[in-house]
């Protein structure tokens, strides 16, 4: 044999055996590779359930306060009503008898300022303060951004 096919021939076989090292090596990189993303992958599982159990207390909670803040709401609203209904009941019931008499029986200072303009005007009740209109769900119609 020649020197040249000698070479050639040791060429060829330290090729191969670098090919064949090199493909295992490959082989081992890509399994340690498929490993890492089960891994992964379970983690990812793991943070989906572990979010899932999470959010529905905190929706639940969400539900309960929102629906305490209404109670309040309404609560206020109530007592609000109530201290009015009892404004005019005891307005009715203080009204001195001296306030009701018509302008035949008044004194005559009081029908000179009369004429003046000097007296004050008393307006009804319900032109006073008008009635508490609160509208519980505001956002009904409007579209949520995110």
């Amino acid at each position: 044999m020649e020197s040249a096919q000698i070479v050639l021939l040791l060429v060829i076989v330290v090729l191969t055996v670098l090919l064949t090292v090199l493909g295992i090596q490959v082989f081992l990189i890509l399994r340690e590779f498929r490993k890492t993303v089960d891994k992964a992958n379970k983690v990812l599982d793991d943070t989906g359930i572990i979010t899932e159990s999470l959010s529905t207390p905190i929706s639940t909670l969400s539900s309960l306060v929102m629906s305490i803040k209404t109670g309040i709401s309404f609560a206020n609203w109530l007592k609000k009503t109530y201290a009015l209904l009892l404004q005019q009941i005891s307005h009715k019931e203080t009204k001195e008898p001296s306030e009701e008499r018509s302008e035949e029986v008044m004194a005559p200072e009081e029908k000179e300022k009369e004429l003046n303009g000097e007296t004050q005007t008393s307006t009804p009740l319900s032109e006073e303060r008008k009635p508490l209109v609160r509208r519980f769900f505001k956002g009904i119609g409007r579209k949520i951004r995110i």
